[in-house]
């Protein structure tokens, strides 16, 4: 039995015994990833990431995880959870199949530094490439720049991204070709183009215009269903293919 509730103290939280089945890789002395099952007691309402933690306070410092604020904002503790990408501080352990090993292994398409961690340089370079700020020409304003609520509301959906990459690995195109900008790409681009201050559309859309950019979307919502933030990445990947179509904002 993987998970087994212990006997139940009056006023206390009932505890159970936890199996998670970590994906671990060490390349200073690993030829290939190997399977790693570590058994703890916690609480239906922990998280995986309490769980992570226990293993490596407790059990194996070695251990090698990214996380930082631990409440789903920095996005930093994506990951593989039953196989599918998840945040470790948001997903709870009540939540799971907790009658079988727990499967936590690093995100998929980029390539893997250690245990869970992964070289996160492209999906940057990608984020980078679709200029993800504000252009505009003539002197520097000397007030803010209003909008209406109706044209923030705009690209309003698509101003909640922490850079998880949750949305990206969870791409089949992504996996196959890492030259594939990716969703999160694509929706950090939306931002903007759909911003009424920018000026920097046209050049936006001419960047995702490319072979591995927009049109290799095949629509699959899986990076709709990866995202923790509930943005409708599908649905921004669409609007940019028809804003290209029909060179409008």
């Amino acid at each position: 039995m993987t998970a087994v509730a212990e006997a139940p103290v009056a006023g206390a939280i009932p505890s159970f015994q936890v199996t998670l089945r970590l994906r671990r890789f060490n390349p200073e002395t690993d030829t290939e990833p190997r399977w790693e099952d570590h058994t703890v007691t916690m609480h239906g309402t922990d998280r995986v990431l309490d769980a992570l933690h226990k293993i490596k306070w407790e059990i194996d410092g070695s251990l090698t995880f990214r996380r930082s604020c631990a409440h789903g904002i920095c996005g930093s503790d994506a990951m593989r959870i039953n196989g599918r990408n998840r945040l470790a501080c948001k997903t709870l352990l009540k939540d799971l199949e907790l009658h079988k090993p727990i499967t936590v292994e690093p995100i998929k398409g980029l390539a893997v530094l250690k245990d869970l961690v992964v070289d996160m340089d492209p999906f940057f370079e990608a984020y980078k490439s679709v200029l993800p700020f504000l252009i505009t020409s003539g002197n520097e304003p000397s007030r803010e720049r209003r909008q209406s609520p109706e044209d923030r509301a705009r690209y309003d959906d698509t101003t909640k991204c922490i850079m998880c990459a949750a949305c990206t690995t969870s791409c089949p195109v992504y996996w196959s070709d890492g030259q594939y900008f990716g969703p999160q790409a694509i929706v950090g681009a939306h931002r903007f183009i759909f911003d009424s201050r920018d000026e920097g559309a046209e050049q936006r859309l001419e960047i995702l215009n490319d072979r591995d950019g927009v049109w290799r979307c095949r629509t699959t919502f899986n990076c709709t269903d990866a995202c923790p933030r509930g943005i409708e990445v599908t649905k921004a990947i669409q609007e940019v293919k028809r804003a290209l179509l029909f060179r409008r904002v």
